[in-house]
C-alpha cells in the first residue's frame, strides 16, 4: 500500500507540472446540434465555407453526442453549414475571425425537419444499431425495445461476435479473455462474479456498448480478446428530469423489477441517481454423459439435473459533478449493489462400473444461499487547459466487494444389486472479499497543424483478495469441522503500475497513423496460509500498439492495426481450493497459473462508408482455459484452469441494409478458425475447428406508431481447448409503443421463441469423454413500462468515468 500512496503523490505533482508548462495554443470552433425537441443529432456534417463565394474550405463530422469541433482557420469571414439526414440544412450567421487563436462556441444549433420528408419523419428513429468505427464497433442500446426489462449481461451476451459459455465466461470472436469496462473504467471482475454484477445492472440505463477488439495503449493491457466498454446514459437536461419503470417476466417462473432514474441540474451542480430493484429467476436443466476409459471395459456415468431459484438484486448509483469554472470540474460517484441468491440443484446419476456388482445410483442435492455486495467510490477531475482542446483528467477509485456463499451438500448412494444405501452430508462456508484501490491520470494535447494529438497517462492499482473455505459435518445438531475435507485460507496481493504514451497524426491527406506504447509492472504474491507460500511474482511488460488508416477513395478505406495484450489469472482461479459440484464432479483452483499474452493483428476494410470487412489473427501464449481432468479409478472429473497454446484466424462482415424507409437491417457474420494445443499427461491434444457466427437485427416501423424489433443469432460448431461445441441459436421479438407525447413507453418482448438457445458440447481427454446438454430457460415473456418526466433545458454534461479493471477480475463493481 505504501507504494500506492507514493504513486498518488507522484500523480498530483505531475498534474501540477503539466498544467504549469502548457503554452497558449490555437483556437477551435465548437457547437451542439439538436433537433426541435432538443435531442442531440449524430451522424451529420459541418461544412466551413468562405463567406465571399460559399466555397468549401474544410469540414467535420458531428459526433454521436451531437457535438462538433474543428480548428479555427486563418483570419477572415466564414459561415458554417449544418447538415443532417431528414433535416433542412442550416447556415449560421457569418463568423469573422480577426486574430490567430480565435475560438467560438455556437452553443445549441437546432435543425428543423425537412418538409419534403415530413411524411416519413419517423424514419429518423431508425438510427444505426451497429456503427463500425476505425478502432471499435458501437452497438446502440438506448431506446431499443430489447433493452427494456433486460439486464446488461443479457444485452452483452447477444452483441456482435460475443458468446457466453456455460460458466458465464465471455468470449469475443471465439476467444476468451475479454475485459469489461463501464464508462471507460475496468471492472476487475470475471466469471460468475462479473455475471452477478452485470445481471444486477438494468439494460434500461445503458446507452451503448463499445466492442474494441484491438485496444490502443491508452487502455489497460488486460484483456487478450479485447475490451467491451459499457456506456451508461448521461443526463443532458437542466432542471429536474428522470423516469420510473417497472417490468414483469415469466420463463415458467414469475419475477418483476422496477426502478427510478432522477437527474438534477442547478447552476454549477449536476447530480443523478439511479435505483433498481429486481427479482430475477434462476432456472436450468442439464444432462451429462461420461465415459471413463478403463483397462478392459469402460465405466459410464449418466447424469441429469435441474436448478431452480431466485436472485433478489437491489442496486443504486449516485453521481454528482461541480463546475469550478467553465473549463474545470470535479465530481464523485458512489455505486452500491447487492444480491441474495437462494437456489437448489438436484442431480440424479447412474454409474456403470465393471468393477462394481451392478449399477450405483446417486441422488445429490446442493443448496446455495449466496450473498454478494459491492461498494465503489470514484472521485474525478476533468479540465480543459486551453481553447484548442488540451485536457487533463484524473480518477481515484476505491472498491470493497464481498461474496459469501454458504452451501450444503447431501448425497444418497444406492447399490442396485444389494439395495444398500449410503448418505453423505456436509456444509461449506466460502467467504470472499476484495479491497481495490486505483488511481490514474490522463493528459491529451492536440496538434492541429498535423491533425494529431499526444496522449500521456499513468495508473496504479492495488488489489487484495481474501478467500477462505471451510467444511463442516453434523453430529446431532452440532456442526463440527469435516475431518475428510481440509479447509484453506488464500490471500492474494497484487500491485500494478502502468504508464503509456499514444500519438496520432495525419501523415498525408489520405493516411493517418496512431502508435503507442504501454508499460506495466506487476508485483504479486499469493499466500495459502495453512500449507504453503506461493512464490512472489514480479515482472515488467511492454505493450505496443500501431494503427494505420488509408483512404483509397471516397468509397473505400482500409485500416491496419497491431497490439500486444495480457490476461492475468483471475483471483478466484488462483485459489487452491476444491469445490464440490456433485458426487462425481469437482472444481479446483491453480495457484501456479501464468499470465497469458496475445499478439493480435487486424485489417479493416470499409466500403461506401457502411459495409465493413474485418480480417484478424491472434496468437496466444499460455492461454488460460478450463481443462477437465478425468480420474477413472474413482470415476470422478475435476475442472481446473491451465495454461495452453492457441491461435485464431477470423473474418467479420458487417452489412447494414435499408429495405424500405420503415425497415432496416443490421447484419454481421464472423468466420473463425481456432486451434488449441493442450498438454495433458505429457500428450498434446490438438483441437481445431472453423466456426461461423451470424446475427441479424431488424427494426420495423409499423402502423399506429408501433415499432418492432426482430433479432436472430446463430453459432455453428466450435472448439474451446479440449471442448467441441454444437451449433445453437435463438430468435427474439419485441414490440414497442409510446403514448402521452412519448412520455409513456410500453414494451412487450418474447425471447428465445423456439427454445433453441442451448449449450451442447463434448470434451475428450485421452479416451475419457464428457458430453453436456444444458438449457438456461432463455425462453421468456417480458412486459415493461417506463414513464419519463422532465422540466428543464439542454446543457452539456461533463465527462464521467465509472469502471475499474481490477473490479472485473474480482467479480463486482
Amino acid at each position: 500500500m505504501k507504494k500506492f500512496y507514493h504513486f498518488l503523490l507522484l500523480l498530483a505533482a505531475l498534474a501540477f507540472l503539466t498544467q504549469a508548462a502548457l503554452a497558449q495554443t490555437p483556437g477551435t470552433i465548437t457547437g451542439l446540434v439538436v433537433d426541435e425537441k432538443g435531442e442531440p443529432l449524430p451522424y451529420g456534417t459541418v461544412a466551413l465555407l468562405k463567406a465571399a463565394d460559399a466555397s468549401l474550405l474544410t469540414g467535420t463530422a458531428i459526433e454521436l453526442d451531437g457535438t462538433f469541433k474543428m480548428k479555427s482557420p486563418a483570419p477572415g469571414k466564414y459561415l458554417l453549414r449544418i447538415s443532417a439526414m431528414g433535416f433542412a440544412n442550416k447556415d449560421l450567421p457569418v463568423l469573422e475571425i480577426s486574430t490567430a487563436g480565435f475560438s467560438h462556441d455556437f452553443g445549441k444549433i437546432a435543425l428543423k425537419q425537412d418538409s419534403k420528408v415530413l411524411k416519413e419523419v419517423t424514419v429518423n428513429n431508425l438510427r444505426p444499431a451497429v456503427d463500425v468505427q476505425a478502432d471499435k464497433m458501437v452497438v446502440s442500446v438506448e431506446g431499443t425495445a430489447m433493452a427494456a426489462g433486460n439486464t446488461a449481461y443479457e444485452v452483452l451476451a447477444k452483441s456482435p461476435g460475443v458468446w457466453v459459455d456455460q460458466d458465464g465466461n465471455i468470449q469475443l470472436n471465439g476467444k476468451q479473455g475479454v475485459k469489461v469496462m463501464i464508462d471507460g473504467k475496468l471492472t476487475y471482475l470475471d466469471g460468475k462474479q462479473l455475471q452477478t454484477m452485470l445481471q444486477g445492472m438494468p439494460a434500461d440505463n445503458l446507452k451503448n456498448l463499445e466492442i474494441i477488439a484491438n485496444p490502443s495503449s491508452k487502455f489497460d493491457a488486460e484483456g487478450t480478446a479485447g475490451i467491451i466498454n459499457i456506456n451508461l446514459k448521461k443526463n443532458n437536461l437542466d432542471g429536474l428530469n428522470g423516469s420510473v419503470y417497472a417490468g414483469y417476466q415469466n420463463n415458467t417462473k414469475t419475477t418483476a423489477n422496477g426502478g427510478l432514474n432522477l437527474n438534477l441540474k442547478q447552476g454549477k451542480w449536476s447530480s443523478s441517481a439511479t435505483v433498481d430493484l429486481a427479482q430475477r429467476p434462476r432456472k436450468r436443466t442439464f444432462s451429462m454423459n461420461r465415459t471413463f476409459e478403463q483397462e478392459g471395459e469402460n465405466s459410464y456415468l449418466n447424469q441429469s439435473g435441474k436448478e431452480e431459484g431466485t436472485t433478489f438484486a437491489p442496486s443504486a448509483r449516485l453521481t454528482t459533478d461541480y463546475d469550478l469554472n467553465k473549463n474545470h470540474s470535479v465530481g464523485a460517484t458512489l455505486g452500491l449493489s447487492h444480491s441474495r441468491t437462494n437456489s437448489g440443484v438436484n442431480t440424479r446419476s447412474t454409474l456403470l462400473d465393471p468393477s462394481e456388482d451392478g449399477a450405483i445410483y446417486n441422488q445429490t442435492t446442493t443448496h446455495n444461499r449466496g450473498k454478494f455486495s459491492s461498494v465503489s467510490v470514484n472521485a474525478h477531475y476533468a479540465g480543459k487547459l486551453d481553447t484548442l482542446g488540451t485536457t487533463l483528467s484524473a480518477d481515484v477509485d476505491v472498491a470493497r466487494i464481498k461474496d459469501n456463499s454458504p452451501s450444503d451438500f447431501l448425497n444418497y448412494r444406492t447399490h442396485a444389486t444389494t439395495g444398500a444405501m449410503e448418505s453423505e452430508y456436509f456444509e461449506t462456508l466460502n467467504p470472499t472479499s476484495y479491497q481495490i484501490y486505483s488511481a490514474k491520470m490522463d493528459f491529451v494535447k492536440p496538434f492541429p497543424s498535423i491533425k494529431g494529438k499526444l496522449e500521456l497517462g499513468a495508473k496504479a492499482s492495488y488489489v487484495e483478495s481474501d478467500n477462505q473455505i471451510d467444511f463442516f459435518t453434523l453430529e446431532g445438531s452440532q456442526r463440527i469441522p469435516d475431518a475428510k475435507r481440509k479447509g484453506d485460507h488464500f490471500i492474494y496481493d497484487e500491485n500494478i503500475y502502468a504508464a503509456y504514451s499514444n500519438f496520432s497524426a495525419t501523415l498525408t491527406p489520405k493516411v493517418t497513423l496512431q502508435a503507442g506504447l504501454r508499460a506495466e509492472y506487476t508485483d504479486s504474491e499469493g499466500n495459502s496460509i495453512p500449507e504453503q507460500k506461493v512464490t512472489p511474482r514480479s515482472y515488467l511488460d511492454l505493450f505496443p500498439s500501431v494503427f494505420v488508416q488509408q483512404k483509397i477513395s471516397d468509397n473505400y478505406t482500409i485500416g491496419y492495426n497491431y497490439s500486444r495484450r495480457i490476461f492475468r489469472p483471475r483471483y478466484s482461479n488462483l485459489n487452491p481450493f476444491r469445490f464440490y459440484i456433485d458426487a462425481n464432479t469437482y472444481a479446483q483452483g491453480n495457484p501456479y497459473l501464468k499470465p497469458e499474452y496475445t499478439n493480435s493483428f487486424q485489417v479493416t476494410q470499409t466500403f461506401r462508408q457502411n459495409y465493413n470487412l474485418i480480417f484478424g489473427y491472434a496468437h496466444t501464449k499460455d492461454d488460460i482455459s478450463e481443462v477437465p481432468a478425468f480420474y477413472p479409478e474413482t470415476n470422478t472429473m475435476v475442472f481446473q484452469q491451465r495454461n495452453v497454446e492457441s491461435e485464431a484466424w477470423n473474418a467479420t462482415l458487417v452489412a447494414p441494409v435499408t429495405v424500405t424507409s420503415k425497415w432496416n437491417m443490421n447484419n454481421n457474420v464472423t468466420i473463425a478458425y481456432q486451434i488449441f494445443n493442450t498438454l495433458v499427461d505429457e500428450r498434446t491434444i490438438r483441437n481445431a475447428q472453423t466456426m461461423v457466427m451470424a446475427q441479424t437485427s431488424h427494426n420495423i416501423l409499423l402502423p399506429k406508431n408501433f415499432k418492432m424489433e426482430v433479432n436472430g443469432s446463430y453459432r455453428g460448431k466450435g472448439v474451446f481447448n479440449v471442448y467441441k461445441t454444437d451449433p445453437a441459436g435463438w430468435v427474439d421479438v419485441a414490440v414497442k409503443r409510446s403514448f402521452l407525447k412519448d412520455q409513456l413507453e410500453v414494451n412487450l418482448a418474447v425471447t428465445d421463441i423456439f427454445r433453441t438457445q442451448r449449450m451442447k458440447g463434448t470434451s475428450e481427454v485421452n479416451g475419457n469423454i464428457n458430453h453436456i446438454n444444458m438449457y438456461q430457460f432463455g425462453q421468456s415473456v417480458r412486459l415493461n413500462l417506463r414513464y419519463r418526466f422532465n422540466k428543464g433545458e439542454k446543457f452539456e454534461m461533463k465527462r464521467r468515468n465509472g469502471n475499474l479493471d481490477e473490479v472485473n477480475r474480482a467479480g463486482g463493481n
